[in-house]
């Protein structure tokens, strides 16, 4: 049986929600809102609102509207006056790209978060799981008759064997605050990933020269620690495996041949492309002391996970899933904001 919802004033997740949807209502979330088209606000805000509220609890949409009609106190603490039924919440949903939710949510965070300080940023980057709530138990699903889905087979230390697709999240080290995230097929390694999540970064204007990148060893290659250098112009601090030859790896940092084009400083690109070399090598040969920087991303997966319903998804489309996520970042950076960004406390708060 589950728990009724009822909004209680002591009760910190009820305050935590309360700091969430109350954004909602704010002037500034309303112009980001029309500025991205999740129109008409009297639609899209109420049905955005039940979602999170469902997500929050860990319950399915149909029941959170049911506890809307019965509550309404409920009803005040949304500030909803009319309860939209469940088609129409997703009909209202299903209307918008999911490129949409993802500006709005980052634009939105972006106005809520603290803002970048000068100098280089040190981000984080890491995949989960994304699994899909399909009974393969009961039927045998092979890997040919996912040939034509958008969700494949997958293998995951944390789940072992499981059908969906893979999240790939960026994080700010200092703050946690939520910078990018992409959605892959669940079989694709995370090499192939890395300069994916990069290249968004990249769009999205957040990675700058000199910044620090933070990745376990699923993400180690030679080609990447390149790419990072040569391309993005960061330092790549991707744990290396036991077999990784550094000579070798050293030998093919070099700076890009595009630098000696007569438009650029020629001398002050060569230094830039050396400190960042000096840099990675300097912390690459103490990178064991950063696997507790890196594995706080993993307390973050587990928030999202356990106290807002990304355990197990009952979503089918890359992009009512990109919208699930979208939603799902949001309520991390919401929550990281609101304090909760310690290691104890994420642990607590999602058990």
């Amino acid at each position: 049986m589950k728990a009724p919802l009822i909004p209680l004033n002591e009760d910190f997740k009820w305050k935590l929600l309360s700091e969430i949807l109350n954004v909602f209502d704010l002037r500034s979330c309303r112009q980001i809102l029309t500025k991205r088209g999740i129109l008409p606000l009297q639609k899209s805000v109420p049905a955005i609102k039940i979602v999170l509220l469902s997500m929050f609890f860990s319950c399915e949409i149909s029941y959170a509207i049911r506890e809307l009609e019965e509550r309404e106190s409920l009803r005040t603490f949304l500030k909803i006056s009319s309860v939209p039924n469940e088609k129409e919440i997703y009909g209202i949903l299903s209307k918008f790209e999911p490129q949409q939710f993802t500006d709005f949510v980052f634009e939105l965070l972006n106005g809520l978060c603290p803002k970048r300080r000068s100098g280089s940023r040190s981000i984080i980057i890491d995949s989960t799981d994304i699994n899909l709530n399909l009974n393969w138990h009961a039927k045998k699903i092979t890997k040919e008759s996912l040939e034509n889905k958008e969700y494949k087979w997958g293998h995951s230390t944390h789940r072992g064997f499981f059908i969906g697709m893979k999240l790939t999240l960026a994080l700010e080290s200092q703050t946690l605050k939520p910078l990018a995230f992409l959605i892959n097929e669940a079989n694709v390694s995370e090499p192939k990933i890395y300069p994916e999540i990069l290249k968004e970064l990249k769009r999205r204007r957040i990675i700058k020269a000199g910044d620090i990148i933070y990745a376990d060893r699923g993400y180690y290659s030679y080609e990447n620690y390149v790419i990072s250098v040569r391309e993005f112009k960061v330092v790549p601090l991707i744990f290396p495996r036991k077999n990784c030859n550094f000579k070798k790896l050293f030998n093919m940092l070099r700076y890009p041949l595009k630098i000696f084009d007569s438009k650029r400083n020629t001398e002050k690109e060569i230094k830039f492309y050396k400190e960042i070399i000096a840099k990675f090598k300097e912390l690459i040969s103490k990178w064991k002391e950063f696997r507790s920087v890196r594995s706080i991303i993993e307390d973050v997966f587990k928030l999202a996970k356990k106290a807002y319903s990304m355990e197990d998804l009952h979503r089918y489309t890359r992009n009512s899933v990109l919208k699930y996520c979208s939603l799902a970042v949001l309520l991390v950076g919401m929550t990281v904001n609101y304090g909760i960004n310690e290691r104890k406390e994420l642990q607590a708060f999602s058990e």
